[in-house]
């Protein structure tokens, strides 16, 4: 007679499978940085006319690292593109994205990354992750974030200041991942 079959708990799956995820990450992030780099493409966000939040688009052009953004090992954003770097030791850009910045801008210059926070709700009440704050101004924190659901970010309520920068949930992993407490982060125009 055949003895019936034990079923596990659900903790010991979802343990089983964020072990296997993390695993899988770890993997092919290493591959990633002993291969060959793709190249960058450039995306401009485009806003309907209904004022909407800008969605990055992709173009075949690539984009380098801006002119006068420092040396080494850094994340370089510009105001003006609305887009980040992820500068390695050799100044080659490892990887480069669109963002949806928030409606305070850090002023151009110099920070460092200084606190990390895992995950929280935004001022505009979306579950946010990976928040990488670099600096302060006009009284609003300026970080690095993105969406738990990867959604874009809603346009902000009349008067209300923020300081987010919004990135899609790959981006936001990767940037996550690079900016660690104490990287460089380089604001240009």
């Amino acid at each position: 007679m055949p003895v019936p079959a034990r079923r596990l708990p659900s903790w010991v799956w979802v343990t089983g499978l964020t072990v296997g995820a993390v695993v899988a990450v770890t993997v092919l992030t290493v591959q990633a940085d002993k291969g060959p780099q793709p190249t960058a493409t450039a995306a401009r966000p485009s806003a309907s006319a209904t004022g909407a939040q800008p969605t990055p688009t992709k173009s075949a052009a690539p984009t380098a690292v801006p002119d006068g953004s420092g040396s080494g090992r850094r994340i370089v954003y510009s105001l003006g593109q609305k887009r980040v770097w992820l500068v390695d030791a050799s100044d080659a850009a490892r990887r480069t994205f669109a963002v949806w910045p928030g409606t305070v801008d850090p002023a151009p210059g110099t920070y460092t990354v200084g606190t990390r926070t895992d995950a929280t709700t935004g001022s505009d009440g979306v579950q946010i992750e990976h928040i990488v704050y670099f600096a302060t101004a006009s009284g609003a924190n300026i970080a690095f974030s993105s969406a738990v659901d990867g959604s874009s970010p809603p346009p902000p309520a009349e008067g209300v200041r923020t300081g987010g920068i919004r990135m899609k949930t790959a981006d936001g992993d990767a940037l996550w991942t690079f900016g660690e407490t104490g990287t460089t982060v380089v604001v240009v125009s």
